[in-house]
């Protein structure tokens, strides 16, 4: 029996990047419909009610932020999970679009993963029955009713810890953890384990989850710690 499929609805006047959210959304298992624009977004709005929007600020003929104001003002859509994407980093700016009825909020340049991550966290707050069970990021899918993993569709073979450790990297993509906020974590604050134990547990759940010819999408962060990332380095220059 087929699941359902959430539905996105991209509103961005960008087409590469319209591109590159279908390609990411549709691979992590979302049907996505795309609007380059506020006024082709209003009438697919007035079609059908998607289960998330991602709104770009800044687009031509009615902006981002007055679709959003219209869509909290009619009672069909208010519910309607909304994320807002925007190359204004100022936090007035910010505030206006929080203010306006936006969930949460993606600065340019993202990354896809980073995107598909808020986009899980904003349907887990929005609908707890929708996506809590699953967690996914860089072709990564973590079951947690059946306390399953798979990469790429093939399953992992995880032991205990090092399924609560993907679990906590999983939950916060992209955020760099030190050992001793990795122990508080993971272990609890109550068990005394040694910090090295973090780095023997990291080892593991690396050799499980990368195989050959897949990025290692956990970082090694200098003198700070780890994080789940699986976009590669910069080039330095």
């Amino acid at each position: 029996m087929s699941q359902h499929k959430l539905h996105v609805l991209v509103v961005e006047d960008e087409v590469s990047l319209v591109e590159l959210l279908r390609y990411n959304l549709e691979k992590e298992g979302f049907r996505v419909t795309a609007a380059n624009d506020g006024e082709e977004a209003l009438a697919l709005l007035k079609e059908g009610k998607p289960d998330l929007l991602v709104l770009d600020w800044m687009l031509p003929h009615v902006s981002g932020i007055e679709i959003c104001r219209q869509v909290r003002r009619r009672p069909e859509l208010r519910d309607l999970p909304v994320i807002m994407l925007t190359a204004r980093g100022e936090e007035a700016d910010r505030v206006r679009g929080l203010e306006v009825g936006a969930d949460d909020y993606v600065i340019k340049p993202f990354s896809p993963s980073e995107l598909v991550a808020r986009i899980r966290a904003v349907l887990r707050r929005a609908r707890p029955g929708a996506a809590d069970e699953m967690l996914t990021y860089g072709g990564i899918a973590m079951d947690l009713a059946a306390h399953r993993v798979m990469r790429n569709g093939r399953f992992l073979h995880l032991g205990p810890t090092e399924f609560r450790l993907l679990r906590f990297f999983m939950e916060r993509p992209g955020r760099v953890f030190s050992r001793e906020q990795l122990l508080d974590g993971v272990w609890g604050r109550d068990i005394y384990v040694e910090l090295r134990t973090v780095d023997v547990h990291i080892r593991r759940l690396r050799k499980a989850i990368n195989g050959e010819g897949e990025r290692d999408v956990i970082r090694t962060v200098r003198a700070a710690g780890y994080a789940l990332d699986d976009q590669p380095d910069p080039a330095p220059g």
